[in-house]
């Protein structure tokens, strides 16, 4: 028979050790049997049309592990046929529309190694997942175009604020610690307008400091009129005046 409790010991702390292995900062929470409404709102959110889904078409979700980024990104371990499972979870509080032409970052099967499993999910889920997060969190708010590991593209907003959807931890913290703030739910990090003078001097400085990184910078207007350039240290130009996961959406 079945121990629940060895079970549940078991893929706890697979996740645990995976979310160690795993580039960047990421924490653990489990979900048990018992946490019925937690499992049924997770299996919702689950970014997945691949094997991810086909096993929960059989079968409900018993029990998962929540791995959690700083930036908003999540993934979901369970238990599999043979071994685990890993998919990301789509962010909360967008709408359908934000999905749409989007391709899911399906999910993919771990060996009983977390470690090599863990290279496993760095080089082939991650990616496929942060860019898939850029898109939607760019189909969020309109006008700002998405993000890339390598690339950050900053949009002026009608308001005066700048928003940018950056998918790489590095660029994330450097543009929190020079004044960016990030929107919880959507990820999407913006600087305020309301101090010119201070926001131009964010923008000087946040290029180099992101080159260093390895990481280019873009600049444009909100109405996508201006094409975005590479701008690492450019004086910033006068401004215009201006989930449902997706397999659950059709």
């Amino acid at each position: 028979m079945h121990d629940h409790h060895d079970t549940s010991e078991r893929l706890a702390s697979y996740a645990d050790v995976l979310a160690g292995e795993l580039p960047g900062a990421w924490t653990t929470a489990y979900h048990s049997p018992e946490n019925k409404d937690d499992l049924v709102e997770l299996t919702d959110r689950i970014w997945d049309l691949d094997i991810v889904a086909e096993q929960l078409a059989e079968q409900r979700l018993q029990q998962a592990a929540v791995l959690s980024r700083p930036d908003g990104a999540q993934l979901v371990v369970l238990d599999g046929h043979d071994g685990f499972l890993i998919a990301a979870i789509g962010p909360r509080a967008l709408p359908d529309e934000a999905y749409r032409g989007v391709r899911d970052p399906n999910g993919v099967a771990l060996t009983d190694d977390p470690f090599q499993s863990a290279e496993y999910v760095a080089a082939d889920l991650l990616p496929r997942y942060d860019t898939a997060l850029a898109q939607v969190r760019h189909n969020t708010i309109g006008g700002t175009q998405p993000s890339q590991l390598e690339r950050v593209v900053l949009t002026w907003q009608p308001d005066g604020s700048i928003a940018t959807a950056p998918v790489s931890p590095a660029a994330a913290h450097l543009l929190v610690a020079n004044g960016f703030v990030q929107d919880p739910q959507t990820g999407i990090h913006h600087l305020s307008g309301d101090d010119t003078t201070a926001q131009a001097n964010t923008l000087r400085k946040i290029g180099p400091l992101l080159e260093a990184h390895g990481i280019g910078t873009g600049l444009q207007h909100y109405s996508g009129r201006t094409t975005p350039t590479v701008t690492p240290a450019a004086t910033p130009p006068t401004m215009a005046a201006g989930r449902t996961p997706a397999h659950r959406a059709r």
